[in-house]
């Protein structure tokens, strides 16, 4: 068996140092972390070739005194902790004291710094973590450090780096984050002799993803602001419609360290939830802020991992936060749907309108041998001048108290004939007809009326009456106000699948109706606290289409397709029989349906996600269609919904309006 010894100090060193300088760019962190505990306020970063041949850090903080410089370079030496308890409230980027000391024991290090107010400043030089002489240098206030030949004395990691361009834009992206995080401090990053990135350091984080991230991601952006107890949450989250194909752009910092946590990303997701295309991601850049005691820093090397006291917590800000945002982008306060007051109606034997749990408890408490339907009141006979009143011209309920509807309900009054009945011109003998004549009635005098004067003319009557607003003479019925004038109006419907919707503010509006459809029956089923209704077929369906798989995957989940309105059974040899399918679903759909249902089941991973799966395929079937023709009325319904900013995506995360300005209009015209 081999002996035990103790490894020399600079065998240890070795083995630390790769425990935190895994590549260029965590040299460029560490030191960078350094710059801005030391108070820094602009931080400069070049590299060459990658990092591996030189990084030079330049910053503007307190600076180190100069006796403390060869100390500033061993193990664990610090001056961010004193005492056990700090390691409990940790506020500052670094705290261990091993990086100075890792950085020099892999490279050739040059650090000149001065402290502020001191007249002079100090140089010192290592070569694979041996230190040299601390010597005077006219340098100004602040530090700057030179990192050469990283990994020359380890080749075991010099043979695992990757090329220059790969090392320079893993700085980069880091040079990103650290410039997310301390926003009012101003970051150049220089590659090769040219700048790559410069932060104003105007304590503006919209600036500074603007000058990070670039004006295309920046542009796509919605602040996001909200605290859970004394947790805050703030920065930005990208809009629905661009998402990216992954998750590098979701950058979070925890008390402005960046960090690396799959809690915040699933936060992040679940508030996209229906709202983002499937496959696509949400980019952020949120800051966290809690107390330094609810959050545990040292689980990591490199310090990009933390653990939270209280995760849950932590969860709902992030997710709440983001809901919010999402759900008031683009909806001023104003237009936001007021809440629907209930109507009551006065006469309980007229039509109702009723979901499915209500007709069900009445259903049950319907006495034993009621009909379910009551039968309709007696309608007392019509007049037949009546009749034909109403087959010439229909008569609305409000024409009913007007005087124009008044004249037509009194009967016509009897005219007396003053002349002559007029004789029948003769007929020649060709034309005579072989009828015998009716005899004439003899007009007794004594029934004949008394001469009256001749009826006033009656008043004109417009093709489409004024609509007047009146109080009905029915129990319960007030006046009511007319609706204020829509801020739009419908201009038409192309394609039987887009409306065009022109608003006050001069935009013009491409609605998609299936989508908006999909996500009004969406919200609409999700909300709902019963089974849909269901229609029992005249002809039950055998779905025998269905693969051997999925329908015996359906016929293990008979419970839950009862849960969404189907009624089936084994129809034996792998069919399934259809004879129940919910209401809002046409016959012609339900396999289709199953067969979204059977995938669904496959791939949810939980029930609560593959309730919602199971939603999606209804909302989807039980939409317009495009292509289909739809009402008028009906388009005003979607459009009401779409503009008043209810539903802006469908659940699949495709939007349902597209808005053109009157400036992109013109510009296609070359009118601007």
């Amino acid at each position: 068996m081999p002996h035990i010894e103790q490894l020399s100090s600079h065998v240890a060193d070795l083995i630390a140092a790769g425990e935190v300088v895994e590549r260029p760019a965590s040299v460029v962190k560490e030191l960078v972390e350094n710059a801005l505990d030391a108070g820094a306020s602009a931080v400069v970063v070049e590299t060459r070739r990658g990092g591996m041949g030189l990084i030079r850090v330049t910053d503007n903080g307190c600076g180190i005194a100069p006796e403390e410089l060869p100390t500033a370079f061993l193990r664990h030496a610090t001056s961010k902790l004193r005492t056990e308890s700090d390691l409990g409230k940790i506020g500052t980027l670094g705290f261990r004291g091993e990086a100075l000391a890792a950085i020099s024991a892999v490279s050739r290090l040059d650090i000149e710094t001065r402290q502020s107010g001191a007249s002079a400043g100090s140089a010192l030089h290592l070569e694979g973590g041996v230190p040299g002489e601390v010597l005077p240098a006219g340098v100004p206030e602040g530090t700057t450090l030179y990192v050469r030949d990283l990994f020359y004395n380890t080749p075991a990691r010099l043979k695992f780096m990757k090329k220059d361009t790969a090392e320079t834009a893993a700085v980069n992206g880091l040079m990103q984050h650290l410039s997310l995080s301390h926003p009012d401090v101003s970051f150049r990053f220089i590659k090769d002799g040219a700048e790559a990135l410069h932060t104003p350091g105007d304590g503006k984080l919209e600036s500074a993803v603007y000058a990070a991230l670039g004006r295309d991601f920046a542009r796509g952006l919605i602040p996001v602001q909200g605290r859970g107890g004394d947790i805050a949450v703030s920065g930005f989250v990208t809009k629905p419609l661009c998402g990216r194909g992954s998750r590098g752009m979701q950058i979070f910092f925890v008390n402005g360290r960046f960090i690396k946590s799959q809690l915040l990303t699933a936060a992040l997701e679940e508030g996209y939830r229906n709202q983002i295309m499937k496959g696509k991601f949400p980019g952020c850049v949120l800051s966290v802020t809690m107390p330094v005691t609810a959050v545990d820093v040292n689980v990591h090397p490199a310090k990009t991992q933390v653990k939270f006291a209280r995760e849950k917590d932590v969860f709902d800000a992030v997710y709440h936060t983001v809901l919010d945002a999402l759900d008031a982008d683009g909806v001023p306060e104003p237009s936001r749907p007021a809440p629907v007051e209930k109507t009551v109606n006065p006469r309980q034997d007229f039509f109702q309108s009723m979901d499915a749990g209500t007709f069900r408890q009445k259903q049950a408490q319907r006495p034993a041998g009621t009909p379910a339907v009551p039968a309709p009141s007696p309608v007392p006979r019509r007049p037949l001048w009546d009749t034909e009143l109403r087959a010439g011209a229909k008569v609305s309920d409000i024409d009913r108290a007007s005087p124009v509807y008044a004249a037509r309900r009194t009967p016509p009054a009897p005219v007396h004939m003053e002349r002559p009945v007029p004789t029948p011109p003769a007929v020649s003998a060709p034309e005579r007809r072989t009828e015998t004549a009716a005899p004439p009635v003899p007009v007794s005098p004594a029934r004949m009326p008394e001469k009256q004067d001749a009826p006033p003319p009656r008043p004109f009557v417009p093709a489409i009456p004024e609509v007047r607003q009146t109080t009905l003479d029915l129990p319960g019925q007030t006046a009511m106000e007319p609706p204020a004038p829509a801020p739009w109006r419908i201009a038409g419907e192309v394609l039987h699948t887009y409306i065009v919707c022109e608003a006050e503010d001069e935009t013009v509006w491409l609605i998609d109706k299936h989508a908006a459809h999909e996500r009004i029956n969406f919200d609409r089923l999700k909300a709902a606290q019963t089974p849909p209704m269901r229609q029992q077929l005249l002809q039950p369906i055998a779905a025998a289409e269905l693969e051997r798989e999925d329908a015996a995957l359906l016929l293990e989940n008979l419970p839950v397709l009862e849960q969404f309105g189907f009624a089936c059974e084994d129809f034996g040899g792998g069919t399934l029989l259809i004879r129940e399918v919910p209401a809002d679903i046409d016959a012609g759909d339900a396999v289709a349906t199953l067969e979204e249902f059977a995938e669904n089941l496959r791939t949810g991973r939980d029930p609560a996600e593959r309730r919602e799966n199971l939603l999606h395929t209804m909302a989807c079937k039980a939409a317009i269609k495009a292509g289909m023709h739809s009402d008028e009325r009906e388009l005003r319904v979607l459009v009401d919904r779409v503009q008043s900013g209810e539903i802006k995506y469908c659940p699949h995360g495709r939007p349902v309006a597209v808005k053109l300005t009157k400036y992109e209009l013109e510009k296609m015209f070359r009118r601007a």
